[in-house]
């Protein structure tokens, strides 16, 4: 997901009903409502209304505060470049939020119904000019609004013109308040970004572990509302402050004097613990569990990742080198590898010369086949492998979305669509293998797409319109990953407008559509494949 930074260039001053609130129901404005001379009634009236709106909203002092900015249409929204966001400001205990919208589309907003716009003396909201900046630094001139806001986290009423000249009903709300920050907090806030963003990185140096623990330092010096403001080019509050389960409950699997014989499982990675749990780990205790003889351990390709777990939960997990120096150290002879990774693709390629120097200090090295075997070039070739996975992963599917059968939810009108991550690598074309298996299986409504959309069948827009033209009103989202890590969490089933779900939901042509956010390594079949990948090689 992108990351944006806003720049507010506001060239109009408030329009004169700035200070009136906005209620969730209106009547008609009398023509001299935007005189400065009050009558005791209606100053009685406004403080009143100011009384009611600091109770509302938690008795907010006067001054300035960040707040986000919620409506009930994609067409109708703050400008990306805010990330939803807009700057509220209380004076005299009333409340005006400004945004800057995504365009210069909407020419008029107004406080209360369609209908009631269009009544004599209704009084307008005039478009302020902004000038938005995106952090690839192009700008972009869009109208902005200062919007009265009669309560916080209530829905109230606004209606809004267009280039069409006509009037829409929206309900919009503002949430998540917080103060504008002063200079110091702004600057601890950056030190934190500046050392997330030192470690997420790919390459391991003398110093990274040195920066982890620096960077988890600085974060728990922050105060709550500091932290709010950490952002760089890839942190965010989220990097040390999102809750992805108990790490405690993982195993590492780097333990020392372990015998002369190991299994080495080879993972991109994940950060999201209960998936490293579930996923990852449920692979590696199968491998265990049917080659005791064996001492499995566990090495991610994802330095950025193993970066962040030990950062955040003081886990130390082994790169690739790492981990081979460590079987070396501990005087391992046979090293037999599985690779979690769905295909010959590029981390599997990148394990395999990684291997090259080390291959001459082990007695054997063996490296068994990635989840869904050899990929071969054409689309409409598939393998057992491949028709394994395929039953297992839409078994689990149908299983979670309550249904007793694929055939049951197809007369529901429910589709699946399972998501990949997608490759440039010409292994790619194992995702339309992967379709290929499905339709032979006669799952035809069982999509396969990418968050990459490489190859070009597998995009989103495309499975979109795929499903459409198959007449299904209901999707289910599941990742068609070893880990729901990130992109399953996010890209899957995020709120962002560029999510999967958001994708779905905008395009207006489906009723409903759920997520199911778990990985293939916690499915039994899946973990039978790959211990029969490891016997195959051991053998």
């Amino acid at each position: 997901m992108k990351k944006k930074t806003l720049a507010l260039l506001l060239a109009t001053a408030l329009c004169v009903s700035m200070f009136a609130g906005c209620g969730k129901a209106q009547t008609e404005a009398p023509a001299d409502g935007a005189s400065a001379e009050v009558s005791s009634e209606e100053t009685n009236a406004a403080s009143s209304e100011a009384s009611d709106a600091e109770s509302a909203n938690g008795e907010l002092a006067d001054g300035t505060y960040t707040a986000s900015f919620n409506t009930d249409s994609s067409m109708f929204h703050v400008n990306e470049a805010n990330d939803g966001k807009g700057t509220l400001t209380v004076k005299d205990g009333k409340m005006t939020i400004h945004v800057s919208l995504a365009s210069n589309g909407i020419l008029n907003l107004f406080c209360g119904t369609a209908e009631d716009a269009q009544k004599e003396g209704a009084e307008l909201l005039q478009p302020t000019n902004d000038t938005v900046t995106y952090e690839d630094g192009t700008t972009e001139e869009v109208n902005g609004f200062d919007i009265p806001v009669p309560a916080i986290d209530e829905e109230f009423d606004v209606a809004l013109i267009g280039k069409k000249e006509k009037w829409y009903d929206h309900k919009v709300s503002v949430s998540d308040v917080k103060p504008e920050a002063s200079d110091e907090d702004q600057a601890a806030a950056d030190n934190v970004a500046k050392l997330i963003d030192a470690i997420y990185v790919q390459e391991r140096t003398d110093k990274t572990d040195e920066q982890c623990a620096e960077a988890k330092k600085a974060w728990d010096a922050l105060t709550d509302s500091q932290k709010e403001l950490v952002e760089g080019e890839e942190a965010d509050p989220d990097y040390f402050g999102r809750d992805t389960g108990d790490a405690s409950k993982d195993d590492a699997l780097n333990a020392d004097k372990i015998g002369d014989k190991e299994i080495l499982v080879v993972s991109f990675g994940t950060s999201f613990n209960e998936s490293r749990v579930e996923d990852i780990s449920g692979v590696e205790k199968a491998l265990a569990a049917a080659y005791p003889d064996y001492a499995v351990r566990r090495a991610f390709t994802a330095q950025i990742i193993i970066n962040h777990v030990l950062a955040r939960d003081n886990e130390a997990i082994d790169n690739v080198d790492q981990a081979l120096e460590r079987a070396v150290n501990n005087g391992v002879k046979e090293l037999i590898v599985q690779p979690t990774h769905l295909m010959h693709g590029a981390e599997y390629d990148e394990l395999m010369d990684a291997l090259k120097k080390y291959e001459s200090k082990f007695t054997k090295v063996a490296v068994a086949e990635p989840l869904l075997g050899e990929v071969g070039k054409d689309a409409s070739v598939i393998n057992k492998d491949k028709e394994t996975v395929a039953k297992a992963v839409v078994a689990e599917a149908v299983k979670t979305a309550k249904f007793d059968s694929i055939e049951a939810a197809d007369k529901d009108g429910t589709a699946f669509v399972l998501m990949g991550h997608g490759t440039s690598h010409t292994a790619n074309v194992t995702y339309s293998q992967m379709q290929t298996q499905m339709d032979k299986l006669g799952y035809k409504n069982v999509f396969i797409g990418t968050v990459e959309g490489e190859p070009e069948e597998t995009e989103l827009s495309k499975v979109i319109e795929k499903v459409k033209a198959a007449g299904y009103k209901k999707v289910v989202l599941r990742p068609l990953m070893v880990v729901a890590g990130d992109h399953a969490n996010n890209d899957m089933a995020g709120d962002d407008a560029d999510s999967w779900k958001s994708g779905f939901e905008a395009s207006g042509a489906f009723e409903k559509i759920d997520c199911q956010i778990s990985g293939l390594g916690r499915i039994a079949d899946v973990q039978k494949l790959y211990v029969e990948h490891t016997g195959a090689v051991i053998k």
